[in-house]
């Protein structure tokens, strides 16, 4: 694989993406704070959390199409403006309704702020590092889970919740004077903005199963996540002040997770997502049965942190390649990232109420396995590709003499060839030249 080093522009969009994600999750951190301050309950306050996804999930793709003619650039300075707005607002909210409008604003433009930075990253990087590059920008994703709470939190502790926002609308200006300095002026992306154009990708069933399977990985993650304070106190009995290191330590082992499927996304996107679900449902598994004990617990843990959220730069590669890189594609796959994120969160608590604090990982491991069941017609249309004899039908255009391509039999399908080309790793016009 090759070695060459990932374009800086790429490093100025994972600044923006930290900052939103510390966004997103800073409620989180500083709730009992945040109740008191606006009058009202910690429960109340949770629901802002909810409020924040659904912005993301629905309103993100709606948002995106309407700046879809915009210059890209052009397109990332309005998102950052809107996000700047909303966190002012959050910041010097004087009530309940005014900081739960805040918290629609800030999802909706931090979902649409995904979309095109990620519809960004093949028009910025060779595609021998494109993998990597993606693996580079979603790293904004898990610094922000690892520094980003953590720090946001502090600063809420020691110096007021609203001076957490006011932390957080800093870095975004950082942000945006990073990406009007490092990022190059680049025009609508590839098809114009044409809306019906972009709609047209979801046609292909195809993709809606890839986009299922995203979000299955995530729900069987986030339903672990979402509970791992109280499982790590109440069940495997650490004490509180324990919890924060064990969450730190799972916020690194992301990172090197991610870190570790960027490389390898770009070759074998299909083969990686079926080792992390296989891991992860063992993880899983492993932690709903060894809860009680602590060194057990912490190594299954720790291995969720290595093969969950970690696929995101192999499911964004799958997405590309079954319909296109374009704002749309990405932010209605970031969409469904997030009803994962709220699947896991939400059944998970179900699950806690009928079968106790073992109950959501148990809910993980089941959605792992039925996430592994997803791939399954992919992995048979690529084996039955691979079993259809190529025959010269003679002399590629443009090619030296006596150069003949290889395609299928007239009356063969050329989609499955066209699948396992893209699994693979070729590019869709070397698929295309193939079949």
């Amino acid at each position: 694989m090759s070695r060459a080093a990932v374009p800086r522009p790429v490093h100025v969009l994972a600044l923006g993406i930290f900052a939103m994600v510390t966004s997103e999750f800073v409620v989180a951190g500083l709730m009992p704070q945040m109740a008191e301050g606006l009058g009202v309950s910690v429960p109340q306050v949770g629901y802002l959390i909810t409020a924040y996804a659904a912005a993301m999930a629905l309103g993100g793709p709606f948002l995106t199409v309407a700046l879809m003619r915009m210059r890209q650039k052009t397109a990332l300075f309005v998102l950052f403006a809107v996000f700047l707005a909303g966190n002012v607002l959050a910041a010097t909210a004087s009530g309940y309704g005014v900081m739960m409008a805040a918290r629609v604003i800030t999802g909706v433009a931090s979902q649409a702020f995904f979309g095109i930075a990620l519809s960004l990253v093949p028009q910025l990087t060779p595609s021998a590092v494109r993998g990597r590059a993606i693996g580079v920008v979603m790293n904004g994703l898990m610094l922000g889970t690892l520094l980003g709470l953590p720090l946001s939190t502090l600063i809420g502790e020691h110096l007021g919740w609203r001076a957490a926002f006011w932390a957080i609308t800093l870095l975004t200006g950082l942000a945006a004077l990073g990406t009007a300095v490092g990022v190059p002026p680049l025009g609508p992306p590839e098809g114009g903005g044409n809306v019906r154009g972009e709609l047209g990708a979801f046609r292909n069933p195809r993709l809606w199963l890839v986009l299922s399977t995203s979000t299955l990985i995530i729900g069987a993650t986030f339903a672990a996540f979402s509970y791992l304070n109280p499982v790590l106190t109440e069940v495997t009995g650490f004490s509180t002040g324990a919890v924060a290191p064990l969450l730190i330590a799972y916020g690194a082992a992301t990172v090197l997770g991610n870190t570790v499927v960027a490389r390898l996304a770009d070759r074998y996107a299909l083969p990686v997502l079926a080792c992390g679900l296989a891991l992860n449902l063992a993880f899983l598994t492993g932690f709903a049965l060894l809860a009680h004990l602590p060194v057990p617990a912490v190594v299954c843990m720790l291995g969720i942190g290595l093969a969950g959220v970690t696929m995101n730069p192999a499911m964004i590669v799958r997405v590309h390649r079954t319909a296109n890189a374009r704002p749309l594609v990405n932010t209605v796959h970031s969409s469904f990232i997030t009803v994962g994120v709220m699947i896991g969160s939400s059944v998970g608590g179900l699950s806690v109420d009928r079968f106790g604090l073992r109950g959501p990982l148990w809910l993980g491991a089941a959605l792992a396995a039925l996430g592994l069941l997803s791939l399954v017609p992919q992995r048979t249309r690529a084996a039955k590709a691979s079993a259809t004899p190529l025959v010269p039908s003679g002399t590629r255009p443009g090619a030296p003499d006596g150069d003949t391509a290889l395609r299928p039999p007239a009356d063969s399908d050329p989609g499955p060839a066209l699948a396992a080309c893209a699994a693979a790793g070729r590019s869709a016009p070397e698929c295309a030249s193939r079949t």
